[in-house]
């Protein structure tokens, strides 16, 4: 059992996903960087769709109620466990009784909270996150408060290892030290209904994040775009990555609680393998759109998979050797 000492709007129980449920208009939800809590529930022993608590404002405290095992990714920040600083990307060990203190991040924007076994809490359509616009999921389809008890599904697992970042492994030549982060997006239904100037105008600009950015979908700032006349569009469903452009002509990525179905032209799709850069990207921070086809996108997402794979196996060796180490009990064989 956890009990939540701290925490301001916005945080939630967070796991993978509810798909399966978009035609019934019931969105999918989720982390929105998947890629950092899968690290985490690695780091742990846990199922890859274990729940955990998806941190957007801090500081965010909790006190652990039992002995048990966590890690913070998706953030470098100042982690503080009864005095003591803690690595984030790290699997540690707290005793019962314990406060984990969640700093504001010098690097990213959401922090992933996660515990051994997962946070248990109830299943709602095939998953455990919040869905706050429905008001379901997770702690009562709301975001968490002070004096919240969250139950814990695990106990104690290994800790005194780590993750190195994905913005590190994954790190790609057009991640200079400009501020901007390049996601590549592929030229979506209704591309060609925009004015060439605001085609051209979409890879070449650096768009800036405004304020009125959220799970649904992250507003952009930058010249407006224009189509080649008036359209009226029939309704079409809607994925996380689309980029829609609606009347006053500024882009809205749409993310993990992006609506269901929509109405404005898309200009393109943000491709799945770089969803999670964006989502660690603050307000006010720049984006740049580059063009890539179905089959770049594709292949984007093997290196993950792979950064995945590899640190599964460094887990199952760690565990396996600390199982060597450890003493036998009286009479073992």
């Amino acid at each position: 059992m956890i009990t939540i000492l701290e925490s301001p709007a916005l945080n939630t129980v967070q796991d993978l996903g509810r798909p399966g449920y978009r035609q019934l208009g019931v969105g999918t939800s989720g982390a929105m960087d998947p890629l950092a809590l899968e690290i985490g529930n690695i780091l742990l022993g846990n199922a890859s769709g274990a729940a955990g608590i998806e941190v957007q404002t801090y500081p965010f405290v909790l006190r652990f109620e039992s002995a048990c095992s966590f890690a913070v990714t998706g953030i470098e920040a100042a982690l503080d466990l009864d005095g003591c600083a803690v690595l984030p990307w790290a699997a540690v060990h707290a005793a019962a009784g314990q406060v984990l203190t969640v700093s504001p991040p010098r690097q990213g924007a959401r922090g992933y909270v996660c515990v051994s076994g997962g946070v248990d809490v109830p299943v709602v359509l095939g998953s455990r996150s919040t869905q706050l616009r429905g008001g379901f999921g997770g702690l009562s389809g709301r975001p968490l408060e002070a004096g919240d008890r969250l139950a814990v599904a695990g106990g104690p697992a290994l800790s005194g290892y780590g993750a190195v970042p994905p913005s590190v492994v994954l790190r790609r030549p057009c991640d200079g030290g400009d501020g901007v982060v390049v996601l590549r997006a592929i030229p979506a239904t209704d591309f060609h209904l925009f004015t060439e100037a605001s085609r051209a105008r979409f890879w070449d600009t650096e768009w800036q994040i405004t304020p009125q950015s959220d799970r649904v979908g992250y507003r952009l700032k930058g010249e407006a775009l224009g189509l080649e006349r008036p359209v009226e569009l029939r309704s079409y469903g809607i994925v996380p990555g689309i980029v829609q452009v609606p009347p006053a002509g500024t882009p809205i990525v749409q993310l993990a609680d992006a609506n269901t179905a929509g109405g404005y032209p898309r200009i393109a799709a943000v491709i799945e393998a770089d969803l999670w850069r964006l989502a660690q990207a603050r307000i006010g921070r720049r984006v740049r759109f580059r063009p890539c086809d179905h089959d770049e996108g594709v292949a984007a997402m093997r290196p993950i998979a792979a950064y995945l794979d590899d640190l599964r196996m460094m887990v199952g060796l760690y565990g396996a050797s600390a199982r060597r180490r450890a003493p036998r009990a009286a009479g073992a064989k």
